[in-house]
């Protein structure tokens, strides 16, 4: 039997108000094993605290986020052996080289010995970092600072990859580098993919789910969702009725 590989993310009835403001507001989703899924939005949509509920950097108000079942509130080590994590500014360290903040990063992740040296060297290669490994981090182009990010939250082969704003800044070509990566990734892992870029969505999300003020407001696949010839009226339509 063919299975696709990843974690299953479920999301009921998922809140979390700041004081009397309220961010995220009952939302209900589920992303399956191997789906490369598009979480859209304007900034202060509510995409960041979804994943921040996720990574159990915050505690739900109220509702339940699970990876594989598990919750990040009640077993945060089994949800985050799961998962690997790219930020929209990559948080590396500029005075490591890159093979030295690779093997940081794998310790991190709980890997030692010839496991971290196994991730390390196959990180390297999956994302064609052989050229830099022994550079500066800081001395990296902004491509390349990516594809380093990249490579750490894979050192453990997570099943959920949680992937903000991934080309944001990038020139066309470094672009194009990482959205190979990323597409190369389809069916084997599970793909969130955080972005307020409707193109790269289209390019990289086979469904997508649209937030406005922390609510739901449209999930279903790439193609239906954003068609038409304006697809920035979901947005608009939504605004002028709230």
């Amino acid at each position: 039997m063919d299975r696709r590989s990843g974690a299953r993310v479920e999301a009921t009835a998922l809140t979390r108000r700041f004081g009397p403001n309220t961010a995220l507001d009952r939302l209900s989703l589920t992303i399956e094993p191997g789906e490369a899924f598009g979480l859209l939005g304007a900034n202060g949509a509510g995409k960041t605290t979804f994943i921040r509920l996720i990574t159990g950097y915050l505690i739900p108000t109220a509702g339940a986020v699970t990876v594989d079942g598990f919750s990040p509130v009640t077993h945060p080590g089994k949800v985050h052996a799961r998962l690997g994590y790219v930020a929209e500014t990559t948080r590396l360290y500029a005075d490591l080289r890159v093979e030295q903040f690779l093997r940081f990063a794998g310790a991190v992740h709980g890997l030692s010995g010839p496991r971290l040296a196994h991730a390390v060297t196959s990180s390297v290669e999956r994302f064609s970092l052989a050229g830099v490994a022994r550079r500066l981090v800081g001395n990296l182009s902004k491509g390349f600072q990516q594809r380093v990010s990249l490579a750490q939250a894979f050192l453990h082969e997570p099943a959920l990859l949680i992937v903000d704003e991934p080309t944001s800044g990038l020139d066309p070509l470094q672009q194009a580098e990482v959205d190979e990566i990323l597409a190369g990734l389809r069916g084997e892992r599970t793909l969130i993919l955080c972005t307020h870029d409707l193109s790269e969505a289209r390019r990289l999300a086979s469904r997508v789910a649209v937030l406005r003020q922390g609510r739901l407001v449209a999930m279903g696949p790439t193609a239906d969702v954003l068609g038409g010839d304006d697809p920035l009226a979901l947005f608009r339509a939504r605004e002028a009725a709230a």
